[in-house]
């Protein structure tokens, strides 16, 4: 039987890209990145890829160059948002909602920032997230503390952010697999 080997991800800042010895074929990659952007500007197909230093989905040193969109299936995403609604999977919300990557949409009975109490927090104890992603509406209000301890009392992080922050953190961490649960207030 094959052994399989874990590998070490690590990210780096692209900004230091040049500089790191990890990068082996970071010369022959910028010459080939220098060249893709006039081929971009063409049509797609045969004479757009005769311009590429390799062709795609040739292996360059470990690195493959292959472009593709990844579908999420049946997990919610939030496809749209803007004042006063919030689109899960193509359907519009007009009131608060508790969003997690799979099961129902909750309506969350939660009007405005002042009327927040710690059982609008506490509902989603039951659910156990590694993380709730608190949308405080279209400005970044952080709720007291005691509204929340619920959720640190069971080891459940939560990070507040501005409304449409909350929407683009939450895609992300669900298209990462992550355990996450999104509580975005619409204010009336």
């Amino acid at each position: 039987m094959p052994v399989e080997r874990s590998r070490r991800l690590e990210s780096y800042n692209l900004a230091d890209y040049d500089r790191l010895p990890q990068c082996t074929n970071r010369r022959r990659l910028a010459a080939g990145i220098a060249t893709i952007g006039p081929a971009i500007a063409e049509p797609i197909g045969r004479r757009a890829n005769d311009r590429l230093p390799f062709p795609p989905s040739t292996p360059v040193g470990n690195i493959v160059l292959k472009l593709h969109q990844e579908s999420s299936g049946a997990l919610n995403t939030i496809t749209s948002y803007g004042d006063g609604y919030v689109a899960i999977n193509l359907e519009r919300h007009e009131g608060s909602i508790i969003v997690m990557p799979e099961g129902a949409v909750i309506e969350w009975p939660v009007s405005s920032f002042e009327a927040l109490a710690p059982e609008h927090f506490e509902a989603l104890v039951a659910a156990a997230p590694e993380v709730v992603i608190f949308g405080s509406g279209s400005r970044l209000r952080f709720p007291h503390p005691r509204l929340t301890a619920q959720l640190a009392k069971h080891r459940i992080g939560v990070e507040t952010m501005d409304f449409g922050a909350a929407c683009r953190t939450y895609n992300i961490l669900m298209s990462e697999g992550r355990r996450v649960a999104a509580a975005l207030l619409i204010e009336a």
